[in-house]
């Protein structure tokens, strides 16, 4: 499958964190096509296994599949939905989205706010607040309130854009990003030799907690945990040392919440195999999946590969497609460079 195509499957499941079990169906259709068999927990997380079965060294790939959302909080008497978020969102994206009401059935619907012809002017100097929009769907207060209960989720309704330059902007491509590098990598696997049990993971409620990596990872007990996750990618008006490049390849982080002989492992594969990469220091918890994995049951080492993305947390968060497919081919030369002798030594630094 192309990769364009494959990222538009990813990003039309609407997943928020804890509702992901309801749209994973496709996740588990593309996870069939490069997997030996693939299953989902209680959590939600979808598992897939590739390789030889209970192979002396197991390593596991882990990607969220989850994104942020809203959820209904209140209904007004005049029909209009008050909300909270699922998720870290930013309030200054809401006023103007377009969204989509999962109740008892999917409803369109607009966040709007006071406009600023009618503010008062201290209002009109201070950002919107949740509690200052509401979600209008056209709909009578009577027919709203028999098709949304509280607790519905919300999702942004937006189309994925292919931008110039091999550009695509979408909502939610944090993580389906990552999933994409995942899927990129199974396939690569195909065509090499490698003697590890791979377990492709799509986490969930991440962005809640890193709650699914945390309970995957605890089952699974790999040797060796990769997250592949998203970086904060070059943008105007933010810090070069801040960010990483769109187009030049997977970012390669390092730091306390990685391994390594991993982070070098990594570093010396994309060198040797003339993969552009870049270097993505993190002095502390990483705030990814590998944050969970590193520290589950007795420690796993653990690497972090990164896709750089402008507009982070956004509708309209861009990458370059050639970042994910330069991150999948480094995953799938990495795993076939690993072996017993490799994840012996991970156990002196």
């Amino acid at each position: 499958m192309e990769l364009k195509e494959m990222l538009m499957e990813l990003l039309s499941a609407e997943m928020p964190s804890g509702y992901e079990v309801k749209n994973n169906t496709r996740l588990v259709e593309l996870f069939k096509k490069h997997c030996n068999d693939v299953a989902v927990d209680k959590l939600g997380n979808v598992i897939g296994r590739k390789g030889p079965e209970n192979a002396k060294v197991k390593i596991m790939l882990a990607a969220h599949m989850d994104e942020i959302g809203l959820m209904v909080k209140q209904i007004d008497e005049r029909g209009f939905i008050r909300f909270s978020y699922i998720g870290g969102i930013d309030p200054r994206i809401l006023p103007a989205q377009e969204v989509i009401i999962h109740g008892r059935e999917k409803i369109l619907g607009v966040i709007g706010s006071k406009p600023p012809h009618i503010q008062e002017p201290e209002e009109r100097n201070k950002a919107l607040k949740s509690e200052d929009m509401f979600i209008d769907t056209g709909l009578s207060a009577e027919r709203v309130k028999q098709l949304v209960r509280i607790g519905d989720v919300i999702t942004f309704k937006r189309k994925p854009v292919e931008l110039l330059n091999g550009c695509f902007a979408g909502n939610a491509l944090d993580d389906r990003a990552g999933l994409a590098a995942i899927l990129c990598c199974l396939e690569e696997l195909d065509k090499l030799q490698f003697s590890a049990e791979v377990f492709a993971v799509a986490t969930a409620q991440e962005e809640v907690g890193l709650r699914g990596a945390i309970v995957s990872t605890y089952h699974i007990y790999p040797d060796i945990g990769v997250a592949v996750d998203v970086c904060h990618g070059n943008m105007a008006d933010v810090a070069e040392e801040e960010t990483q490049k769109l187009g030049k390849g997977p970012a390669i982080a390092l730091g306390p919440n990685i391994h390594p002989k991993l982070y070098e492992r990594l570093k010396n594969i994309a060198e040797d195999y003339k993969i552009p990469y870049q270097l993505n220091p993190e002095p502390s918890a990483t705030g990814t999946d590998a944050w969970a994995m590193q520290i589950t049951k007795e420690g796993i080492p653990t690497a972090l590969i990164s896709i750089p993305l402008r507009y982070m947390h956004t509708t309209v968060e861009t990458l370059s497609l050639e970042d994910i497919k330069l991150g999948g081919r480094l995953l799938a030369l990495f795993i076939s460079s690993v072996d017993e002798k490799f994840v012996e030594g991970l156990k002196c630094y």
